[in-house]
């Protein structure tokens, strides 16, 4: 494993935000110049990033192809964006800084994750992160966890805490091409090329992936189709989040019901909920291998 690697100063002071409705695709062909950062797109609606000014460039891509209509435009700093000035911050054995932040800034650990977040939505700092970071740590202190697969892994972060605890093979996976991108970015940051491998593609689709255990920090919508699916079931160990209480009451009705165990919920701020269970039996993704 190399050497992470660091930046000097945060990405960029400040973003211009093109929030538009339709697909405009990846962005670099419309927009090959450098001040274009990236694409994120949601169903129908997309936000497009700059670190520049490009009102009038957009303006002229949504005139030129029909189905795109540009609804508003944002200026802000990168802080704002990301909801707040990131800081070092420790979780269990993990310390997070961000790759830019000095080394005598933090606390500099065995388990110390160094994250880029880019313009994705997600620091390391929401609850749910937090207390998946937490089951991590607890889960890895007893059991020896050989394959991962996280999905809706955003910034990657998530994965890297995985690796970095000694798991040999970790998937993450996201639906958004830019997140992707960003966990590519955080890996080569980490020096875990070849630990972590990050792929685009859908979770209800990629959960059929042989694993030892899941981790899925993502919307409710598509966390009760992937407890609903038979391969959720072969997973030995699971760790699900994003689930405010009503959709977290949801969930727990549904486990109730499948031959799972919870053996953990943590609850922050009476709103976030965070469960780390397993799966008595199953196979898990070493011994799929062995049996195949």
């Amino acid at each position: 494993m190399t050497s992470p690697s660091r930046q000097s100063t945060p990405p960029r002071e400040d973003l211009y935000i093109y929030y538009l409705q339709g697909r405009p695709g990846d962005g670099r062909d419309l927009f090959p110049d450098r001040g274009f950062i990236g694409n994120w797109q949601e169903e129908e609606t997309a936000f497009l990033f700059f670190d520049r000014p490009a009102l009038d460039r957009v303006e002229r891509m949504a005139h030129d192809h029909p189905g795109l209509d540009l609804l508003d435009h944002f200026h802000m700093s990168y802080a704002d964006w990301q909801g707040g000035g990131m800081a070092p911050f420790t979780e269990g054995r993990f310390a997070v800084a961000p790759a830019w932040a000095a080394p005598e800034t933090h606390r500099e650990t065995d388990h110390t994750l160094l994250l880029d977040p880019g313009v994705v939505f997600g620091a390391g700092t929401h609850p749910t992160t937090r207390d998946c970071l937490g089951l991590l740590d607890a889960l890895f202190r007893k059991e020896r966890i050989e394959s991962a697969l996280d999905l809706g892994t955003g910034t990657g972060l998530l994965a890297l805490g995985a690796a970095r605890l000694g798991c040999e093979r970790t998937l993450a996976v996201d639906l958004n091409r830019l997140s992707v991108e960003t966990a590519r970015k955080n890996i080569r940051l980490n020096g875990m090329d070849g630990v972590v491998l990050a792929v685009q593609g859908g979770a209800e689709a990629m959960i059929g992936c042989p694993a030892d255990l899941v981790v899925a920090n993502i919307h409710y919508d598509v966390m009760k189709d992937l407890i609903h699916s038979p391969f959720f079931l072969e997973k030995r160990w699971f760790i699900l989040s994003g689930l405010l209480r009503s959709e977290a009451a949801a969930v727990e009705a549904a486990l109730a019901v499948l031959p799972v165990e919870i053996l953990e919920k943590r609850t922050r701020d009476h709103i976030w909920s965070t469960y780390l269970g397993t799966t008595p039996g199953a196979m898990g993704g070493n011994d799929r291998r062995d049996r195949a």
